[in-house]
């Protein structure tokens, strides 16, 4: 029979002070993992969430550029009748290209209300332009919604047929007239001589008022079944043609010697 060996006491005593360490040991392991695991997660989910944002904002640029050549290519042709570009139209043309249920579901701010194409423009003599989209995105940053400004641009050639060359033929000044106006201008961009044509829905339209306070009428010559209208700050008709005679205005080139009787424009001509 086999007899049990003595341990000695302070030998059991130190088997017994390993056992317990190293289960403090474990139980202490166990929590690190868990605070690590608290911390992890939180910030791994805030990276998927940050890379999805950041594709959604790759697709709302793309779409924005071309929505913008969209409206670029209605500008274009627009232009052979009416030499400007109305910034409305342009966010007109541009959400309905995009689609008005797809912006408002996305992060833009205002959704399609939020798309701001004021900044477009068309020369009159040139014409040459751009149309400039400008908007903000939502980004869900932690504590509080950070909005990140965005702008696209792109450039126009209005289908305004040749340009010739008035200017190189002659070193005499040219001033700009129109068929009925009472000075000459040196600026062919001058605001005297601009419509300031502006694109309104009917809804928008009952609301509206021209400089002199008076309300806006259907125009006689054009279409009454149109969606969008235009119309000018001194007029007292809204159309639905943008093509239609009551929104055209000549402007005339001729040599400065060859004016009398008329001023120059205060607002050019100092």
């Amino acid at each position: 029979m086999i007899k049990e060996l003595a341990i000695p006491h302070c030998l059991k005593h130190n088997l017994s002070t390993k056992r317990v360490s190293l289960s403090t040991l474990t139980k202490k392991r166990k929590g690190s993992i868990t605070v690590e695991a608290a911390l992890a997660i939180p910030l791994f989910l805030f990276a998927v969430l940050s890379l999805v944002f950041l594709f959604e904002i790759a697709a709302i640029k793309i779409n924005v550029k071309n929505g913008l050549y969209a409206a670029g290519k209605i500008a274009s042709q627009e232009a052979y009748l009416v030499k400007m570009v109305i910034p409305a139209k342009v966010e007109a043309d541009l959400v309905e290209y995009i689609g008005r249920e797809r912006l408002n579901q996305s992060i833009v701010e205002q959704g399609a209300g939020g798309i701001n194409c004021q900044n477009s423009s068309l020369s009159l003599f040139t014409g040459e332009g751009k149309l400039v989209a400008e908007y903000q995105v939502i980004a869900p940053f932690p504590g509080h919604l950070l909005k990140i400004s965005q702008r696209e641009e792109i450039k126009i050639k209005g289908w305004v047929g040749y340009k010739g060359g008035l200017t190189e033929d002659t070193d005499e000044k040219l001033v700009y007239m129109t068929e009925t106006g009472l000075v000459y201008h040196l600026d062919y961009n001058c605001t005297h001589l601009d419509l300031s044509i502006k694109g309104a829905t009917e809804s928008e339209i009952i609301s509206m008022r021209n400089e002199s306070g008076g309300k806006y009428y259907p125009c006689e010559r054009c279409d009454e079944q149109a969606t969008f209208f235009y119309l000018t700050k001194t007029g007292n008709r809204y159309h639905g043609n943008i093509g239609c005679s009551s929104l055209k205005r000549t402007v005339y080139s001729v040599k400065l010697s060859e004016v009398y009787g008329k001023g120059g424009c205060k607002r050019c001509s100092n």
